[in-house]
């Protein structure tokens, strides 16, 4: 199993000491909060959050032509109108597959597509839209903050969600019993990123570069708690808007500070031109970044200076896996365009989904059940694990870019050699 179980000794509110094992989010032990300094007085997200409402016994609905399935993305209007094209694409293919081997018991299913906008509360009107058209379950969405606000109302309308886009680690914090994500976080980049620039490149000075946004301020963040937590905090955070090509003030500030790396968050086409400029900048520092990096437009916006970048992936798009090869050729057949992480996470997504209905029947908290009660599924995109907010904690991915294209490799969370060394850390012994 991916997930790293932690043992640590729980200390209850009668004051007897108890052994508790958790799994949540595969923290490596050298970057658990306040973990050199003392044991938690109580852990949180370590244990399933359960759904104690009716409608188990409500019986499936009878005379139907069809088995409609929700889908909500950007698929216009929106900056992420790119990810939510793919996204649906992938759920598209996995839906057609599904009907040609039967549907559900001989019924087609059919998705219902609502477009989300990214508008604060238009995310949630579109939930309600899906609700009124009967959909059994959702697959949806990727903007962290929308996201949050749809799920408030899937746990008022018992509605079954399914996140494939969205990296907010904070999603499944609200310990909502209505979701499960079916890929990496940005929690699992930063500590990869905290790993691989620590531990392997011995980097003690490193500056982030984030887009204003939630997903900069949000993905960020345990970048920053994980140096501190090893005793080198980030230098410099620099931020710049969606949208801006000139770079030149943040880019200064950061030469001037003499650090050793910059993280770059954000999304390809600005990432590309900043990259671009730190090396007419004759900037020689390594450069770090997020999955969204691992992306044709930032190879394209980038060029040569892009050369070295390593960024984390949360899949392997080109593992040897009869399972994904096979995902691949499809998906190329159907749209014409090569697969990326979106689709290919919206696929795994929606076949979870369709298959947690085959089991489970016509009823929303029967197919709740199926799917949160899983603890693995097999996907193109890997063996998903998930933890006990639901969220996976799988393997994911380190991408550098050498000879003008992305290189895949295991990142530090897969060896035991760092999670040994940091928590030696932990410890106060402190390695050299």
């Amino acid at each position: 199993m991916a997930g790293l179980a932690l043992t640590a000794l729980l200390v209850t509110g009668q004051g007897l000491a108890q052994t508790d094992t958790m799994q949540y989010a595969n923290t490596p032990p050298g970057l658990r909060p306040y973990g050199r300094f003392q044991i938690p007085y109580r852990f949180y997200f370590n244990v399933p959050q359960e759904h104690r409402g009716p409608g188990r016994d409500k019986p499936a609905p009878v005379g139907l032509h069809e088995v409609p399935i929700g889908f909500l993305g950007p698929i216009a209007g929106s900056r992420d109108s790119s990810y939510g094209r793919r996204m649906l694409q992938g759920a598209t293919l996995a839906v057609e597959e599904a009907n040609a081997r039967g549907g559900y018991r001989g019924i087609p299913f059919r998705l219902v597509i609502r477009n989300d906008l990214g508008l604060w509360g238009a995310t949630s009107n579109e939930l309600v839209a899906l609700n009124d058209a009967g959909v059994w379950a959702t697959l949806g969405s990727i903007d962290g903050a929308n996201t949050h606000i749809m799920l408030r109302i899937a746990l008022k309308i018992d509605m079954p969600l399914v996140a494939s886009g969205d990296t907010d680690p904070t999603l499944t914090e609200t310990l909502i019993p209505w979701l499960i994500r079916v890929s990496g976080d940005d929690r699992q980049t930063c500590y990869a990123l905290v790993l691989y620039a620590h531990e392997l490149k011995g980097y003690r000075r490193v500056a982030v570069l984030r887009v204003n946004n939630r997903y900069g301020r949000v993905g960020t963040a345990e970048f920053k708690d994980g140096l501190r937590r090893l005793g080198t905090p980030v230098i410099l955070e620099m931020r710049y808007a969606q949208g801006d090509t000139s770079f030149t003030p943040q880019l200064e500030r950061i030469k001037q500070a003499g650090v050793e790396a910059v993280l770059v968050w954000g999304d390809p086409q600005e990432a590309g031109r900043i990259v671009r400029q730190m090396r007419e900048m004759n900037m020689k520092q390594a450069v770090l970044g997020s999955d969204r990096l691992v992306s044709p437009a930032f190879l394209d916006l980038a060029g040569p200076a892009a050369e070295g970048t390593v960024a984390t992936h949360l899949y392997h798009p080109d593992l040897d896996d009869p399972v994904l090869h096979r995902f691949n050729q499809r998906y190329r057949e159907r749209f014409g365009e090569s697969a990326e992480t979106f689709a290919a996470h919206a696929y795994d997504g929606m076949n979870l989904l369709l298959d947690a209905i085959r089991r489970a029947g016509l009823n929303r908290v029967l197919i709740r059940d199926q799917m949160l009660g899983l603890k693995t599924y097999r996907g193109v995109t890997g063996t998903l694990v998930f933890d006990p907010t639901h969220s996976d904690i799988g393997p994911i991915w380190m991408a550098e870019v050498r000879s003008g294209k992305f290189e895949f490799s295991p990142t530090p969370l897969s060896d035991s050699t760092y999670h040994t060394r940091t928590s030696r850390r932990q410890n106060g012994r402190l390695d050299k």
